[in-house]
């Protein structure tokens, strides 16, 4: 699949008249061409599964972690929502964090790390604790959601507290352009929404509440009264 876009006369660009760091690279269909993770470093010694007496774990994340594993047969599955809690814990998956979670769940701190590493919603850097992921896939950006990732981007530039990112797809393209502000689905937003959003966060106050999709009349009339 070619990730050269299409003239509008439907010829292709060649490589010289392609920007050189488009906002959102996309494929020739529109799709956003996915990013690369980092390359693995051989050179460190082999995974070992850390030693709980001797690594010091927040009582609360253990006993959420613990919780996690109980839920299923395999502890390994636990992974996903052990991160998130110590995602809560820190801010972000640290090394530090993901040697706790693994001390927990008897499993290498390369095995969680491959399982950070490939989801969108888990971050290995340091980030603010505000996440607003704008959706930026086809349908919504047929609606204008390029535009909105940069007007979202610049508004919280100065803003340490919010991370904004692109996102491939949220799955609600009936409320398309849309946002996910701290897992709270927002849309369809305008361009006067960006200020609006960065606002209500930093005044701890509920983000654009009547375009809140849990919000929305749907076909269970008590849904949006939760």
């Amino acid at each position: 699949m070619s990730a050269i876009p299409a003239r509008r006369d439907g010829s292709e660009h060649s490589d010289w008249d392609l920007p050189r760091r488009p906002a959102v690279p996309r494929f020739a269909h529109g799709s956003r061409v996915p990013g690369w993770d980092d390359a693995v470093d051989l050179t460190k010694d082999p995974a070992v599964v850390p030693d709980l007496a001797t690594t010091p774990v927040p009582e609360g994340l253990r006993e959420r972690v613990e919780a996690a594993m109980s839920r299923y047969p395999d502890r390994r599955s636990a992974a996903i929502p052990a991160l998130h809690a110590a995602q809560e814990e820190y801010g972000w998956c640290s090394p530090e964090a993901i040697d706790q979670v693994a001390a927990v769940m008897r499993v290498t701190p390369a095995y969680l790390t491959s399982v950070a590493t490939f989801y969108d919603m888990l971050v290995t850097e340091p980030k603010g604790r505000n996440d607003v992921f704008v959706c930026t896939n086809i349908s919504c950006s047929l609606r204008g959601a390029d535009a909105i990732f940069e007007a979202m981007s610049a508004a919280a530039a100065d803003e340490e507290d919010i991370t904004v990112r692109s996102f491939e797809c949220l799955g609600a393209c009936d409320i398309a352009p849309m946002a996910s502000v701290n897992g709270e689905y927002v849309g369809p937003l305008e361009r006067g929404d960006v200020a609006r959003i960065v606002a209500d966060l930093l005044a701890g106050r509920e983000v654009l509440e009547e375009k809140q999709l849990r919000r929305r009349p749907c076909a269970d009339p008590g849904a949006a009264e939760q």
